[in-house]
Protein backbone atom coordinates (compact mmCIF):
# COMPACT_ATOMS: atom_id res chain seq x y z
CA UNK A 1 0.00 0.00 0.00
CA UNK A 2 1.59 3.19 -1.09
CA UNK A 3 -1.56 5.49 -0.65
CA UNK A 4 -4.53 5.68 2.18
CA UNK A 5 -7.15 8.21 1.99
CA UNK A 6 -9.15 8.18 5.74
CA UNK A 7 -12.04 9.92 6.64
CA UNK A 8 -11.93 11.08 10.53
CA UNK A 9 -15.26 11.89 12.29
CA UNK A 10 -15.63 14.80 14.58
CA UNK A 11 -16.08 14.21 17.81
CA UNK A 12 -18.28 15.45 20.92
CA UNK A 13 -16.15 15.28 24.36
CA UNK A 14 -16.98 15.70 27.94
CA UNK A 15 -20.60 15.03 26.48
CA UNK A 16 -22.26 17.50 29.66
CA UNK A 17 -21.11 15.41 32.81
CA UNK A 18 -18.19 13.45 31.34
CA UNK A 19 -15.44 16.10 31.77
CA UNK A 20 -11.90 15.16 29.94
CA UNK A 21 -13.72 11.81 30.63
CA UNK A 22 -16.00 10.94 27.67
CA UNK A 23 -16.98 11.61 24.11
CA UNK A 24 -18.80 10.23 20.78
CA UNK A 25 -17.89 10.32 17.14
CA UNK A 26 -20.00 11.43 14.84
CA UNK A 27 -21.37 10.00 11.40
CA UNK A 28 -21.65 12.86 9.05
CA UNK A 29 -18.94 14.90 9.96
CA UNK A 30 -15.23 14.85 9.66
CA UNK A 31 -12.51 15.34 7.66
CA UNK A 32 -10.62 13.82 4.39
CA UNK A 33 -7.42 12.96 4.33
CA UNK A 34 -5.02 11.85 1.83
CA UNK A 35 -1.43 9.62 2.87
CA UNK A 36 1.04 9.38 -0.04
CA UNK A 37 4.48 7.35 0.96
CA UNK A 38 7.29 8.80 -0.94
CA UNK A 39 11.20 7.73 -0.92
CA UNK A 40 12.40 11.08 1.05
CA UNK A 41 12.01 10.13 4.46
CA UNK A 42 10.70 13.63 5.26
CA UNK A 43 6.97 14.44 6.04
CA UNK A 44 5.37 17.17 3.85
CA UNK A 45 2.39 18.56 3.79
CA UNK A 46 1.17 19.54 0.36
CA UNK A 47 -2.24 20.51 0.33
CA UNK A 48 -4.89 22.36 3.24
CA UNK A 49 -8.53 22.68 2.00
CA UNK A 50 -10.93 24.23 4.17
CA UNK A 51 -9.02 26.20 6.96
CA UNK A 52 -5.86 28.45 7.43
CA UNK A 53 -3.12 26.13 8.73
CA UNK A 54 0.38 25.66 9.23
CA UNK A 55 2.25 24.04 6.20
CA UNK A 56 5.29 23.30 8.44
CA UNK A 57 5.26 20.02 9.58
CA UNK A 58 6.39 20.70 12.91
CA UNK A 59 3.55 23.23 13.14
CA UNK A 60 0.68 21.21 12.21
CA UNK A 61 -0.95 18.21 14.70
CA UNK A 62 -0.63 15.98 11.42
CA UNK A 63 3.27 16.66 10.92
CA UNK A 64 3.62 16.33 14.44
CA UNK A 65 1.84 13.29 14.72
CA UNK A 66 3.14 11.29 11.26
CA UNK A 67 6.89 12.07 12.10
CA UNK A 68 6.17 10.37 15.83
CA UNK A 69 5.29 7.44 14.43
CA UNK A 70 7.30 7.79 11.71
CA UNK A 71 10.57 7.56 14.02
CA UNK A 72 9.05 5.50 16.82
CA UNK A 73 8.65 2.93 13.67
CA UNK A 74 11.86 2.92 12.08
CA UNK A 75 9.99 3.41 8.64
CA UNK A 76 12.10 3.55 5.64
CA UNK A 77 9.71 6.39 3.83
CA UNK A 78 8.41 9.37 4.11
CA UNK A 79 5.20 11.09 3.30
CA UNK A 80 3.10 13.54 1.31
CA UNK A 81 0.18 14.32 3.01
CA UNK A 82 -3.29 16.60 1.83
CA UNK A 83 -6.15 17.70 4.34
CA UNK A 84 -9.51 18.43 3.64
CA UNK A 85 -11.36 20.29 6.62
CA UNK A 86 -14.94 19.75 6.72
CA UNK A 87 -15.70 21.59 9.78
CA UNK A 88 -13.82 24.42 11.21
CA UNK A 89 -11.29 24.40 13.95
CA UNK A 90 -12.27 26.20 16.93
CA UNK A 91 -15.55 24.52 16.95
CA UNK A 92 -15.27 22.64 19.98
CA UNK A 93 -16.14 19.13 17.82
CA UNK A 94 -12.46 17.90 17.98
CA UNK A 95 -11.08 19.33 14.66
CA UNK A 96 -6.95 18.95 15.93
CA UNK A 97 -8.20 15.73 17.28
CA UNK A 98 -9.21 14.82 13.41
CA UNK A 99 -6.49 15.62 12.64
CA UNK A 100 -4.14 13.47 14.76
CA UNK A 101 -6.55 10.79 14.83
CA UNK A 102 -6.78 10.33 11.41
CA UNK A 103 -2.97 10.66 10.92
CA UNK A 104 -2.09 8.36 13.65
CA UNK A 105 -4.66 5.90 11.88
CA UNK A 106 -3.29 6.35 8.52
CA UNK A 107 0.29 6.08 9.46
CA UNK A 108 -0.74 3.01 10.90
CA UNK A 109 -2.01 1.56 7.99
CA UNK A 110 0.84 2.36 6.00
CA UNK A 111 3.20 0.54 8.48
CA UNK A 112 1.00 -2.33 8.27
CA UNK A 113 -0.89 -2.27 11.57
CA UNK A 114 2.08 -2.12 13.54
CA UNK A 115 -0.22 -0.46 16.44
CA UNK A 116 -3.39 -0.97 18.37
CA UNK A 117 -6.24 1.55 18.75
CA UNK A 118 -4.05 2.22 22.27
CA UNK A 119 -1.24 3.27 20.83
CA UNK A 120 -2.74 5.34 18.64
CA UNK A 121 -4.41 7.28 20.74
CA UNK A 122 -1.35 7.90 23.07
CA UNK A 123 0.42 8.96 19.37
CA UNK A 124 -3.31 11.95 18.62
CA UNK A 125 -2.34 12.80 22.30
CA UNK A 126 0.84 14.52 20.82
CA UNK A 127 -0.85 15.94 18.39
CA UNK A 128 -3.29 17.56 20.74
CA UNK A 129 -0.50 18.68 22.90
CA UNK A 130 0.50 21.22 20.01
CA UNK A 131 -2.87 21.84 19.30
CA UNK A 132 -3.74 23.55 22.94
CA UNK A 133 -0.83 22.09 25.05
CA UNK A 134 -2.37 19.46 27.13
CA UNK A 135 -2.49 15.94 26.64
CA UNK A 136 -5.99 15.00 26.15
CA UNK A 137 -7.73 11.89 25.23
CA UNK A 138 -11.55 12.12 25.08
CA UNK A 139 -11.74 13.51 21.57
CA UNK A 140 -8.89 11.81 20.23
CA UNK A 141 -9.76 8.31 21.33
CA UNK A 142 -13.71 9.05 20.46
CA UNK A 143 -12.15 9.64 16.51
CA UNK A 144 -10.09 6.00 16.57
CA UNK A 145 -12.55 3.46 18.63
CA UNK A 146 -16.08 5.30 17.24
CA UNK A 147 -18.98 5.21 19.17
CA UNK A 148 -18.77 6.12 22.93
CA UNK A 149 -15.98 5.72 25.17
CA UNK A 150 -14.29 6.19 28.58
CA UNK A 151 -11.47 7.35 29.82
CA UNK A 152 -11.41 5.67 32.39
CA UNK A 153 -7.65 6.33 33.33
CA UNK A 154 -4.70 8.36 32.11
CA UNK A 155 -2.04 7.05 34.20
CA UNK A 156 -2.00 4.70 32.71
CA UNK A 157 -4.03 4.99 29.36
CA UNK A 158 -6.84 3.15 29.87
CA UNK A 159 -10.03 3.69 27.19
CA UNK A 160 -13.49 1.58 27.78
CA UNK A 161 -15.74 1.41 24.46
CA UNK A 162 -19.45 2.02 25.87
CA UNK A 163 -22.14 0.40 23.50
CA UNK A 164 -23.73 2.94 21.64
CA UNK A 165 -27.68 2.69 20.70
CA UNK A 166 -28.98 2.62 17.12
CA UNK A 167 -31.23 5.45 17.65
CA UNK A 168 -29.59 7.73 19.25
CA UNK A 169 -28.68 11.13 16.76
CA UNK A 170 -26.88 14.01 17.59
CA UNK A 171 -28.10 17.79 16.96
CA UNK A 172 -25.50 20.53 16.79
CA UNK A 173 -25.27 24.08 16.24
CA UNK A 174 -21.95 25.66 16.02
CA UNK A 175 -21.97 29.65 16.16
CA UNK A 176 -19.26 31.10 14.04
CA UNK A 177 -17.64 32.48 17.32
CA UNK A 178 -13.88 31.45 18.70
CA UNK A 179 -13.65 30.15 22.36
CA UNK A 180 -9.80 28.99 22.56
CA UNK A 181 -9.52 26.00 24.43
CA UNK A 182 -7.22 27.21 26.83
CA UNK A 183 -9.31 29.91 27.52
CA UNK A 184 -12.70 27.54 28.11
CA UNK A 185 -9.99 25.25 30.09
CA UNK A 186 -9.31 28.63 32.45
CA UNK A 187 -12.88 28.85 33.92
CA UNK A 188 -13.36 25.60 34.99
CA UNK A 189 -13.32 25.59 38.89
CA UNK A 190 -10.02 23.61 40.18
CA UNK A 191 -11.72 22.73 43.38
CA UNK A 192 -15.40 21.19 43.66
CA UNK A 193 -17.64 20.64 46.72
CA UNK A 194 -17.76 17.11 47.71
CA UNK A 195 -21.64 17.45 47.33
CA UNK A 196 -21.05 18.79 43.07
CA UNK A 197 -18.66 15.95 42.95
CA UNK A 198 -21.31 13.26 43.96
CA UNK A 199 -23.89 14.59 41.96
CA UNK A 200 -21.14 14.97 38.64
CA UNK A 201 -20.23 10.95 39.40
CA UNK A 202 -24.08 9.89 39.73
CA UNK A 203 -24.81 11.61 36.35
CA UNK A 204 -21.71 9.90 34.32
CA UNK A 205 -22.70 6.28 36.18
CA UNK A 206 -26.38 6.96 34.85
CA UNK A 207 -25.11 8.13 31.20
CA UNK A 208 -23.10 5.12 30.71
CA UNK A 209 -26.10 2.69 32.56
CA UNK A 210 -28.30 4.24 30.07
CA UNK A 211 -26.28 3.40 26.87
CA UNK A 212 -25.68 0.20 27.64
CA UNK A 213 -29.33 -0.53 28.12
CA UNK A 214 -30.56 1.46 25.31
CA UNK A 215 -32.61 3.45 28.11
CA UNK A 216 -32.84 6.98 26.11
CA UNK A 217 -35.09 8.76 29.80
CA UNK A 218 -31.96 7.82 31.56
CA UNK A 219 -29.50 9.21 29.35
CA UNK A 220 -31.37 12.65 29.20
CA UNK A 221 -31.72 12.37 33.21
CA UNK A 222 -27.75 11.92 33.43
CA UNK A 223 -26.78 14.65 30.66
CA UNK A 224 -26.29 17.68 33.18
CA UNK A 225 -22.95 19.02 33.62
CA UNK A 226 -22.50 20.72 37.79
CA UNK A 227 -18.43 21.15 36.80
CA UNK A 228 -17.72 23.07 33.61
CA UNK A 229 -21.19 24.21 31.58
CA UNK A 230 -22.21 26.57 34.37
CA UNK A 231 -19.03 28.75 33.91
CA UNK A 232 -18.36 27.74 30.06
CA UNK A 233 -21.79 28.29 29.04
CA UNK A 234 -21.52 32.55 29.78
CA UNK A 235 -19.18 32.17 26.71
CA UNK A 236 -21.64 31.19 24.48
CA UNK A 237 -24.29 33.65 23.53
CA UNK A 238 -28.22 32.61 23.99
CA UNK A 239 -26.94 29.26 25.51
CA UNK A 240 -29.78 29.12 27.60
CA UNK A 241 -32.37 30.04 25.22
CA UNK A 242 -30.75 27.47 22.96
CA UNK A 243 -30.68 24.76 25.84
CA UNK A 244 -35.07 25.73 26.47
CA UNK A 245 -35.73 25.77 23.02
CA UNK A 246 -34.12 22.19 22.00
CA UNK A 247 -35.43 21.08 25.03
CA UNK A 248 -39.04 21.83 24.60
CA UNK A 249 -38.52 20.42 21.12
CA UNK A 250 -38.06 16.83 22.92
CA UNK A 251 -34.34 16.59 23.19
CA UNK A 252 -33.07 13.99 25.62
CA UNK A 253 -30.36 16.55 26.90
CA UNK A 254 -27.77 19.25 25.94
CA UNK A 255 -24.64 20.51 26.74
CA UNK A 256 -21.65 21.81 25.56
CA UNK A 257 -19.29 20.05 22.65
CA UNK A 258 -15.60 19.96 23.83
CA UNK A 259 -14.70 23.99 25.23
CA UNK A 260 -17.13 25.80 22.91
CA UNK A 261 -18.69 27.16 21.20
CA UNK A 262 -20.61 24.38 19.66
CA UNK A 263 -23.67 23.53 21.62
CA UNK A 264 -25.22 19.39 20.95
CA UNK A 265 -28.17 17.67 21.57
CA UNK A 266 -28.83 13.75 22.09
CA UNK A 267 -32.52 12.78 20.79
CA UNK A 268 -33.96 9.61 20.32
CA UNK A 269 -34.71 9.24 16.51
CA UNK A 270 -33.83 10.84 13.36
CA UNK A 271 -37.12 12.88 13.16
CA UNK A 272 -37.16 14.51 16.52
CA UNK A 273 -33.01 15.20 15.97
CA UNK A 274 -34.48 17.44 13.18
CA UNK A 275 -37.23 18.94 15.27
CA UNK A 276 -34.49 19.90 17.82
CA UNK A 277 -32.34 21.51 14.67
CA UNK A 278 -35.55 23.46 13.93
CA UNK A 279 -35.37 24.88 17.37
CA UNK A 280 -32.21 25.88 17.92
CA UNK A 281 -32.34 27.42 14.22
CA UNK A 282 -35.09 29.17 15.70
CA UNK A 283 -33.24 30.74 18.40
CA UNK A 284 -30.03 31.91 16.20
CA UNK A 285 -31.60 32.98 13.08
CA UNK A 286 -32.39 36.42 14.61
CA UNK A 287 -29.36 36.61 16.62
CA UNK A 288 -26.90 38.29 13.89
CA UNK A 289 -24.39 35.73 14.67
CA UNK A 290 -23.38 33.60 11.93
CA UNK A 291 -23.80 29.35 12.26
CA UNK A 292 -23.95 25.94 11.20
CA UNK A 293 -26.29 23.48 11.81
CA UNK A 294 -25.33 19.79 12.02
CA UNK A 295 -27.53 16.60 12.22
CA UNK A 296 -25.95 12.83 12.43
CA UNK A 297 -25.85 9.55 14.12
CA UNK A 298 -23.18 8.23 16.38
CA UNK A 299 -20.28 7.02 14.39
CA UNK A 300 -19.44 3.14 15.22
CA UNK A 301 -16.49 2.80 13.88
CA UNK A 302 -14.59 5.89 14.18
CA UNK A 303 -11.82 6.73 11.05
CA UNK A 304 -11.61 4.28 8.47
CA UNK A 305 -10.25 3.98 4.60
CA UNK A 306 -13.07 5.36 2.26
Amino acid sequence: MNQIKVFAPATVANVSCGYDAMGFALSELGDDMVFTKTDTKTVSIIEIHGANLPFEADKNVVGVVAKLMLKDSNADFGLDIKIYKNFMPGSGLGSSAASAAGTAYAVNQLLSSKYNNLQLTKFAMQGEVAACGSAIADNVAACIYGGFILVRSYDPLDIVSIPTPSELVATIIHPQIEIKTEDARKVVPETISLKTAIAQWANVGGLISGLYASDFDLIGNSLIDYVAEPKRKLLIPHFNEVKKAALNAGALGIGISGSGPSIFALNKGMFAAKQVAEAMDGVYDASGIAYNIYVSRISKKGVHVI
